[in-house]
């Protein structure tokens, strides 16, 4: 396997994950808050899978949903990375997808905005993806509001729906953002 990943922002670190973080992760963003928009509140065999999931992606792609800490005191804020978008009958399957999940405590402090810059950069510069998508549900506006500011299009010919949950989830809304429109924000 690759070295850890490791990226520090001004107040965060996006770093591989360690045994003692799951157990936390899952206390502080199960809950009926942090998971309204995200299909709802997981089971034991639900979060065993996510877990999976994120395992899984790091060992295929060197990237996954990385552990978000808050550089300060090192508590665990949640997730934000790199994944492939990988829902059955996706309209964006193998993309790679910007995501991110934070307890509601770290809400509203730009937390997941700077992670998200911190995983867009790494998608650009280090995994040399030439295209990132984001996927959420049109009611979870502050998921989609913060992908407009993080210089996202919408790409409502890209919306599908996602066969493993029922409404208000299953409709899934796209949004990308492509090399040259990451390095003109900059500008």
């Amino acid at each position: 396997m690759a070295a850890d990943f490791r990226l520090e922002t001004e107040r965060l670190i996006l770093r591989d994950w360690r045994e003692e973080d799951w157990p936390e992760f899952f206390r502080a963003t199960n809950t009926t808050a942090v998971m309204e928009w995200l299909g709802g509140v997981l089971d034991a065999e639900g979060m065993a899978g996510q877990r999976a999931r994120v395992e899984a992606s790091r060992a295929a792609n060197g990237f996954c949903f990385w552990a978000v800490e808050r550089a300060v005191d090192g508590a665990l804020l949640g997730f934000c990375g790199l994944k492939r978008a990988d829902a059955p009958g996706s309209t964006v399957g193998g993309m790679v997808e910007v995501g991110w999940r934070l307890r509601e405590d770290a809400w509203g402090q730009g937390y997941a905005k700077e992670a998200a810059i911190a995983a867009l950069g790494a998608a650009f510069d280090r995994f040399g993806s030439e295209e990132v998508i984001a996927l959420t549900v049109d009611g979870n506006r502050a998921s989609w509001g913060l992908m407009e500011r993080l210089g996202m299009r919408r790409r409502a010919e890209l919306d599908y729906d996602d066969i493993r949950y029922g409404p208000p989830w299953r409709r899934s809304i796209v949004y990308s953002i492509d090399r040259m429109a990451w390095r003109r924000r900059d500008d």
